[in-house]
């Protein structure tokens, strides 16, 4: 079965991580959505998508689309989910999930009350690279696990960019950190348990009340182990590096969330390095074929809802204990 995917929102993103995902793994990308129809028409048009629409609604009403991917801006990603299960659609959602862990529950609800797939695109957790850290992490080979760092940094994006919006759920937390709190949670998993925040601090940007520019915390993972996040919207320089600090030695990706960049790790064990190479498809190539396997039925989807609800709580907690607000938001 070829997946017929419908788009919602002429987002950029949607070229590497849909499109061309896609064509890798031989599914079909039928439609795409826009309330700006000349916008979607283009997208169609660069991207050889048989028919542009100009509204979302229309997306959801064409009965040739099995599954909706979600790529608009934050703010909107719990709505058009809801709105896409309700409509009997499949959905691969961009993350986050929602703009805060009470959207996010009322979207899980309404997807398990239906038979639909909803799985939120956290794309390198599906890449063998987070595999082999796992596997590293739990041989014994570093030792037991006694603390993991994660570091999302990017150059800053354009002043009038919907990541700088309060009102469309922006932030560095939501479109960054979000990634490293999703890695602990992975992390505390293999572990046998869930992150706990413990402490957060973080800093606005210039002329946006309420939206950070970075962020940094703390948590507690399971086993006594901790975890650090620097999440930066406006950084010097772009870094996506993931760290596992064990009793007797470390692992490290430099771009553990972009694998495809950089697909390198480091293991040090005393004063020994060595350094693998792990290749595979692109992360977001694995995230559609492990997402097309869960729609098939031949396996459940690798990242469910549970884990989209605890990611957006921990990112909510992470705000609080910065002394700033979780984003506000409504269906």
């Amino acid at each position: 079965m070829t997946l017929r995917i419908g788009v919602l929102g002429a987002a950029r993103i949607a070229g590497t991580a849909l499109i061309e995902p896609a064509a890798q793994t031989g599914h079909r990308v039928v439609a795409v959505g826009s309330r700006d129809l000349d916008r979607a028409r283009a997208f169609a048009s660069r991207h050889g998508v048989q028919r542009a629409y100009g509204s979302y609604d229309e997306v959801l009403a064409d009965p040739e689309v099995d599954v909706v991917y979600n790529a608009l801006v934050n703010s909107q990603h719990a709505p058009w989910n809801l709105r896409a299960v309700r409509a009997g659609k499949h959905v691969l959602s961009e993350k986050p999930f929602a703009a805060n862990g009470t959207l996010a529950r009322v979207v899980a609800d309404a997807a398990r009350a239906s038979d639909r797939v909803v799985m939120e695109a956290f794309h390198y957790a599906m890449h063998p690279m987070m595999r082999r850290i796992r596997d590293i992490a739990l041989s014994g080979e570093i030792g037991d696990v006694r603390h993991v760092e994660v570091t999302m940094m990017i150059p800053a994006p354009a002043d009038d960019d919907p990541r700088w919006s309060l009102e469309l759920a922006g932030g560095a937390l939501m479109d960054l950190g979000c990634y490293g709190l999703h890695a602990f949670g992975q992390v505390a998993g293999w572990l046998g348990g869930r992150p706990v925040m413990r402490s957060a601090r973080a800093g606005e940007r210039a002329g946006r009340p309420g939206v950070d520019e970075w962020a940094q915390a703390e948590l507690d993972l399971p086993g006594g182990a901790t975890a650090s996040l620097l999440t930066h919207m406006a950084a010097p320089e772009t870094l996506l590096r993931l760290v596992l600090i064990g009793s007797r030695g470390q692992v490290e990706a430099p771009s553990f969330v972009l694998p495809q960049l950089d697909d390198r790790l480091r293991v040090m064990t005393g004063t020994v390095e060595r350094r693998e190479w792990v290749r595979g498809p692109s992360s977001y190539a694995c995230q559609l074929t492990a997402f097309d396997a869960a729609v098939r039925g031949r396996a459940a989807a690798p990242l469910g809802l549970d884990d989209a609800v605890a990611t957006m709580d921990l990112v909510d907690a992470t705000y609080r204990a910065a002394g700033m607000e979780p984003r506000p938001g409504i269906l």
